[in-house]
């Protein structure tokens, strides 16, 4: 039952994974979603596990062993992210959006929401169940300790008010997946780059220290080779005495390429490039055998990147900014070594676009809103399609762009307090626990059965 859960459960609400190979590799509709089953299958895996090892534990030491529950289940959503390198849609994301409800991911990260998520629910089924003293008693002390706990990790520390912010401009072009046909549509799309974000830059204090951000995108820049781009972006860096970050494809050993962020200064000069260390399925590579119908168009929508290997800093004057890409929001460890290696802030660039207009927006920006809490700093999220927003660093995600509409945003980057967090200094100490608890249960549910004779 616990795999047919988690199998209904990961096939319908990922359900947009469908989008390019129908829309853009010609895959039939029904073969799409056929193609969905056997990783929803997989994924759906871990919580059978939980709920058949969560069955056993009951029935050997009874209902009370539901308290467990919460402890083998953030265990399991460990597990899945180490065996099959997604955590997407984790229980603990459903409550993203009620900042005051997820601060306990400062010292857990997901996995201590979601421990809490399931905590009260144990709590009631257990009071269900036994109808006693036991079962009352713990209804009403347990979630009394879950709110204090919640309360605890509010306590968010605030940003340096007193330094001068780096005045941010984001751009969210909308540029369609099916539009750039021709050199002349990418010509067109650049020249609006240029002017939509030349219009904003202007507004901005001319004493301040000034960020054009230009979000992943599917016009693939290529910077590194292309000198007619090279030459009209430091024109419009110091002409409007701003620093540029843009997405742009760059050579990667063995002919490779890589999915880079790069960072123009004021004077034109490239001075930093990150490149992106997670690729996204169906997105950056195709997880499909090359004899597929449809596979190689697929790739030859979205592309076949080179992953990369290194967590740059970007220098703006004093700052430094880090700066991930797209799914990689989906993997906690990224921005916390970024904010680890003593970034003063985090930006994240993202293209959603050759995945529809669907629910896939709103799971993604759940990702970014928990790592600006885990790390007590704020995100900038500048999308091609949306959802763009200033993520600040107690979980608010504000001035959020409507989906697939072109809009320009100014925000202000200010300083974090550099107090750090639980989470950031030791990561996912708090579910590796939650593992060796459930190494011990395991381990004495099979003693048990050996002295009882059952094994």
């Amino acid at each position: 039952m616990g795999w047919a859960m988690g199998t209904v459960f990961f096939y319908v609400s990922c359900y947009w994974l469908t989008y390019s190979m129908i829309r853009y590799g010609g895959i039939p509709t029904v073969l799409a979603y056929l193609l969905l089953v056997p990783g929803a299958l997989v994924i759906g895996v871990f919580p059978g596990l939980f709920a058949a090892l969560l069955a056993v534990v009951i029935k050997q030491w009874g209902s009370r062993a539901i308290l467990l529950a919460p402890i083998l289940w953030v265990t399991f959503e460990w597990t899945r992210l180490g065996v099959t390198g997604q955590l997407w849609n984790a229980i603990g994301y459903s409550q993203a959006f009620d900042p005051g409800l997820i601060q306990a991911a400062r010292w857990g990260g997901v996995y201590a929401v979601g421990f809490l998520i399931l905590t009260i629910n144990s709590v009631i089924t257990l009071f269900i169940l036994k109808r006693s003293l036991t079962g009352f008693t713990a209804t009403f002390l347990i979630p009394i300790g879950v709110v204090v706990i919640m309360l605890a990790s509010g306590i968010w520390q605030g940003r340096d008010l007193d330094d001068p912010p780096i005045g941010v401009v984001a751009l969210q072009p909308n540029v369609p997946m099916t539009m750039l046909r021709s050199e002349d549509d990418t010509t067109k799309l650049l020249d609006r780059h240029f002017s939509l974000s030349k219009a904003a830059v202007e507004t901005l204090p001319a004493e301040s220290r000034r960020l054009v951000v230009w979000p992943e995108s599917p016009m693939n820049f290529a910077y590194g080779s292309d000198q007619s781009l090279q030459e009209r972006i430091a024109a419009f860096t110091r002409e409007n005495h701003t620093s540029l970050l843009l997405n742009s494809l760059e050579s990667a050993p063995g002919n490779g390429a890589y999915n880079s962020a790069l960072l123009i200064n004021e004077e034109g000069r490239l001075i930093s490039q990150y490149d992106k260390i997670r690729l996204m399925p169906f997105g950056e590579y195709v997880p499909l055998p090359p004899w597929l119908p449809g596979a190689s168009l697929i790739s030859g929508i979205v592309g076949d990147f080179t992953p990369g290997d290194k967590y740059t800093l970007m220098p703006i004057g004093d700052r430094r900014i880090g700066t991930f890409i797209c799914i990689e929001s989906a993997y906690p460890w990224i921005a916390r070594n970024l904010v680890r290696e003593g970034a003063d802030g985090l930006i994240n660039i993202s293209n959603d676009g050759y995945l529809g207009p669907n629910a896939v927006m709103r799971q993604h920006l759940a990702n970014v809103i928990f790592r600006a809490v885990e790390n007590d700093t704020t995100i900038l999220r500048v999308t091609n399609t949306g959802i763009s927003a200033e993520i600040l660093n107690n979980g608010h995600a504000v001035d959020q762009t409507d989906g697939f509409k072109t809009e320009v945003k100014k925000w202000n980057l200010y300083r974090p307090q550099k107090n750090g967090t639980f989470y950031t200094r030791h990561g996912d100490l708090f579910v590796q626990v939650c593992a060796a608890i459930t190494l011990l249960v395991i381990v004495a549910l099979l003693v048990s059965r050996r002295r009882s004779g059952r094994i």
